[in-house]
């Protein structure tokens, strides 16, 4: 069965962003004339996916009449959920468990995608994984500039903490995850993911491969203006 559903993680504050993330929440912040997120939205729902999950937290309200306005549902065919973080964030493996529980994913392996990136790979291959009895499936780069020292190992397909032997790749923030990864996470939960990946890593239940298509983590406004002046010379 192919993957048919996918989730942003969209609550940060973007604060390496500011001035332009006091008012405007990151996702919607324009790349060369179009939120980022929305470059996410229109590459997961031509790979075929329908069912798109966001977390929103610092000014929800802004992500939710922005995404709103853009009748993105309508013109690309899909259903977009919204699951709202009140109060703490609730960090990356906290949203996605809450959003697991207010029945916003289904419980089956999702593409997971942060919102922070951008990327031109095509999503096609990533609904057409199947984990088996993996708990997660990572997209590892080249390490940038800004993260020499890399996250991961992969080693034959399997994908390892630093501490093993080899050389390290920077993790995308594109994976392919079963929600059975956060079975010891409590609903409402602050929790990070990296943990359970860890975990996950040492029970030899994490695969990957590297991806080779460009990649950028737009985190910071220096990052951001260099991918401008990519597609501006590539459109």
């Amino acid at each position: 069965m192919a993957i048919t559903q996918a989730m942003i993680l969209a609550a940060g504050k973007g604060t390496r962003m500011q001035p332009l993330t006091l008012r405007t929440p990151k996702p919607l912040v324009p790349v060369a004339g179009k939120p980022l997120i929305v470059w996410h939205i229109e590459r997961l729902a031509q790979a075929g996916i329908r069912h798109i999950t966001l977390n929103a937290g610092y000014l929800a309200d802004v992500l939710i009449a922005g995404l709103a306005d853009l009748n993105i549902e309508e013109k690309l065919n899909i259903s977009l959920h919204i699951s709202v973080e009140k109060g703490e964030p609730l960090e990356t493996a906290g949203g996605i468990k809450y959003a697991l529980h207010q029945g916003l994913l289904n419980h089956a392996p999702f593409i997971l995608v942060n919102g922070d990136v951008w990327t031109e790979y095509d999503f096609t291959s990533l609904c057409h994984h199947k984990l088996g009895d993996y708990l997660a499936h990572l997209l590892l780069v080249d390490n940038p500039d800004h993260n020499l020292a890399g996250d991961f190992v992969l080693h034959e397909g399997k994908v390892l903490t630093k501490a093993a032997n080899g050389s390290s790749l920077t993790f995308a923030g594109i994976s392919v995850l079963s929600d059975k990864l956060l079975d010891e996470v409590a609903v409402g939960q602050i929790a990070p993911l990296a943990p359970y990946l860890s975990t996950a890593m040492a029970q030899s239940k994490v695969t990957g491969e590297k991806m080779h298509n460009k990649w950028v983590d737009v985190g910071t406004l220096e990052r951001l203006a260099s991918l401008e002046q990519y597609l501006d010379g590539n459109q």
